[in-house]
């Protein structure tokens, strides 16, 4: 056996160092990176100084309506295996890196197949591969609307002076089930709050705040058939897409420029809890609802009392009388003040009421123990479309791919530890071989085993002979050695092994290859 290498720090001792080593840098790298990053429209993010491009305000209402609220940082693939997804909102907030076609699918197999639920709001072209599956398309522009009479709202400043007029930033009176298109008089009748608790919206409109959106439209290619489509908001007929100065920026036309887009899928089978308290085929509807701009969730439009202390101003404002434009309560498309009450409440009230609806609360097929239970129904922020540095991918991405295998919280934690525990053991628990043995070893991976001194061929066959004679005898070593030399010549027997037994003489390499045959049959 060939004598073992000394060193100072043996190899496994090094590579023990090492480990720990890049499990410090890499928490050390990440902790630098995500320090120097701005994250915002983030449902759990509380920082001050971007607390209002932040989504708390949305969250802690659902939370305080009792739905039960979680999120998800790896991938929109995974939708399809969540549990009850008929019951399940996913919440898609300013998406800044686009999504992939596999993600894209994954999304509408999870509405026209398994009856969930999807708000995805951007005012970029990084939502477009999702809304080609639906045929909707984004813009990559944010509209305007005319300065002189437009569709925009007004702001003051925090000593109530006028804000110069953005012409990005619209309104619009929006329902919550059907296009204005199918609307007749009750268009013109705003919601009241005692309509969103009790859930009778159905016969009038809410109005809704953006920040600068992008207009959105439904194709006439789309394949699907077994849907319904229903533009709720809408910028005015002036509207124009803002390609930038010197450029001919285009006017859709009447209708064609949406601001939030719903598309059902009714008729859908699922298994639920039914009435009978069994198990059994319920008809849900699949439902997503594109928004041409990802602010309309945000605090400062969510909230009223946060939006009154950045400046929105209400219809009641004499800024609108001044400068001549419209507003929600005095356009022709917008609300009569004579049929209730048009102030606006923040976008919580609009957004309230579209989740509301589009969840099964009204289902008859399914339970009252569920539809009565908002605890029964799941609103999932993705927080997996958010751009992280360079040096934070990888980390990123390797707990994405952690996740990918499940989404349970304790199996992901274990698979992480796993892989940690059996790097420990690669590196610790591998005992030293010995060098001339076959035997694969994590610990000395960069050497081969000495070569064999010919010299020493003769010397271990006779060795390998002997070692089985003495376990064909069922001798101990000692036992063996106690034996004598007429005695082991006995139990060898034949004469051509008994000579390499007890000869002095020596074999050539040809001798030896002969006799090997021989020693693997004897016994046998």
């Amino acid at each position: 056996m060939a004598e073992a290498e000394k060193s100072g720090m043996s190899l496994e001792a090094w590579l023990m160092v090492g480990l720990i080593v890049s499990v410090a840098l890499s928490t050390l790298v990440i902790a630098v990176v995500s320090a120097g990053k701005t994250t915002v429209f983030s449902p759990y993010q509380n920082d001050d100084e971007f607390s209002d491009q932040q989504l708390t305000v949305m969250r802690e209402n659902l939370e305080t309506s009792k739905f039960n609220i979680a999120n998800t940082m790896s991938t929109p693939m995974l939708v399809n295996d969540w549990q009850e997804p008929h019951r399940t909102l996913l919440v898609i907030a300013a998406p800044e890196k686009p999504f992939d076609a596999a993600e894209a699918a994954a999304i509408y197999d999870f509405v026209t197949e398994r009856g969930g639920k999807v708000i995805l709001a951007s005012n970029s072209t990084n939502a477009q591969l999702v809304a080609e599956e639906f045929g909707v398309k984004y813009f990559d522009a944010p509209v305007r609307d005319d300065p002189s009479t437009g569709r925009y709202y007004e702001v003051t400043t925090d000593n109530d002076e006028r804000v110069s007029p953005d012409t990005k930033k619209l309104w619009a009176v929006s329902s919550v089930t059907r296009g204005v298109d199918s609307m007749g008089d009750e268009k013109y009748i705003p919601c009241s709050t005692q309509d969103v608790s009790s859930r009778t919206v159905q016969n009038c409109r809410i109005p809704v705040l953006f920040h600068r959106p992008t207009a959105i439209q439904v194709l006439d290619d789309q394949a699907d058939t077994d849907r319904e489509i229903h533009v709720l908001a809408q910028a005015s007929t002036s509207a124009q897409i803002d390609l930038g100065k010197g450029e001919n920026n285009p006017t859709l036309g009447e209708g064609e420029t949406g601001l939030i887009i719903r598309i059902n899928y009714p008729g859908q089978t699922v298994l639920d809890e039914k009435t009978n308290n069994n198990y059994g085929e319920v008809d849900v509807t699949g439902s997503i609802v594109f928004v041409s701009d990802h602010s309309v969730l945000a605090n400062h439009l969510w909230d009223k009392e946060i939006a009154t202390a950045t400046g929105k101003q209400q219809c009641d404002s004499q800024l609108y009388l001044d400068f001549g434009h419209m507003c929600w309560d005095t356009d022709s498309q917008g609300l009569n003040s004579g049929l209730g009450d048009t102030t606006w409440n923040g976008n919580s009230m609009f957004f309230t009421a579209l989740i509301e609806d589009m969840m099964e609360f009204d289902n008859t097929d399914i339970t009252t123990q569920v539809t009565r239970a908002y605890s029964e129904f799941n609103i999932v922020f993705d927080e997996s479309r958010h751009v992280s540095s360079t040096l934070s991918m990888p980390f990123t991405e390797a707990i994405g791919a952690i996740v990918l295998l499940t989404s349970d919280g304790v199996l992901k934690w274990l698979i992480i530890l796993n892989l940690f525990a059996l790097l420990a053991i690669a590196i610790m628990v591998v005992p030293e071989k010995e060098n001339w043995r076959h035997v694969f070893d994590l610990t000395r991976f960069r050497e081969r085993p000495t070569k064999l001194d010919p010299s020493q061929y003769q010397r271990r066959t006779r060795e390998a002979l002997l070692s089985k004679v003495r376990q064909f005898n069922d001798l101990t070593r000692d036992e063996f050695a106690r034996k004598s030399p007429a005695e082991v010549m006995h139990m060898v027997r034949e004469p051509r092994l008994v000579e390499l037994v007890s000869s002095n003489r020596s074999y050539s390499n040809e001798e030896l290859r002969e006799l090997i045959p021989h020693i693997r049959r004897w016994g046998n």
